[in-house]
């Protein structure tokens, strides 16, 4: 028999309830690459990263399978006013559905110009593929904490950023800098108008 993957549940073993944690490690791994992850300069390997717990229910209706239940955690970005570590919790409900990947449309099927599309209803926005005897949840996780970063993530709401002159934090000190002339306006700083 072979070995399963980390988050992995038979289809056989169905209807069950499952609890499965994130390590750091994990959620390290996952967000690597992502801007926002990446300005923090923490090693590839963090341990705190971040983490994730979730509590499944899960179930089948022939060959569709359900997880419902919830998902929640927390990660590490880089606050994107001043670049210090903000911290972005999760506390989402899941509600997602696996379909054998021979139900899911082919992907790499180039749309014709009179193609409309398909029409997708909301409850269909949440579908991962599965193959063989068993759904893996590890894309679903791995999703929470990518869709929980921001355009802009914050490390409080009154951030005040670094200064655009010197990049002294602004929320831990102030700077002596001047603000700038706008180059347009430069040559009429020494303009006398007489009175």
């Amino acid at each position: 028999m072979a070995k399963l993957p980390p988050y992995a549940v038979r289809l056989i073993d169905l209807p069950a309830h499952r609890t499965f944690e994130v390590p750091g490690q994990l959620v390290a791994e996952w967000l690597k690459g992502l801007p926002m992850r990446d300005a923090l300069g923490a090693p590839a390997d963090d341990a705190n990263a971040g983490y994730g717990k979730a509590d499944l229910e899960l179930y089948a209706d022939g060959a569709h399978v359900f997880a419902v239940g919830t998902f929640q955690g927390h990660l590490h970005v880089a606050c994107s006013r001043c670049v210090a570590e903000a911290r972005l919790e999760i506390d989402d409900k899941v509600r997602v559905t696996f379909l054998p990947k021979h139900e899911l449309p082919d992907q790499e099927e180039p749309a014709s110009a009179d193609d409309e599309g398909v029409e997708v209803n909301e409850d269909d926005l949440d579908v991962f593929p599965y193959e063989d005897d068993h759904v893996d949840l590890e894309p679903l996780f791995r999703e929470e904490f990518v869709l929980a970063i921001p355009y802009a993530p914050l490390c409080r709401e009154d951030c005040k950023g670094l200064c655009p002159q010197c990049g002294t934090d602004l929320n831990s000190g102030t700077c002596s800098c001047e603000a700038p002339i706008d180059p347009r306006l430069a040559a009429l700083k020494g303009l006398k108008i007489p009175s």
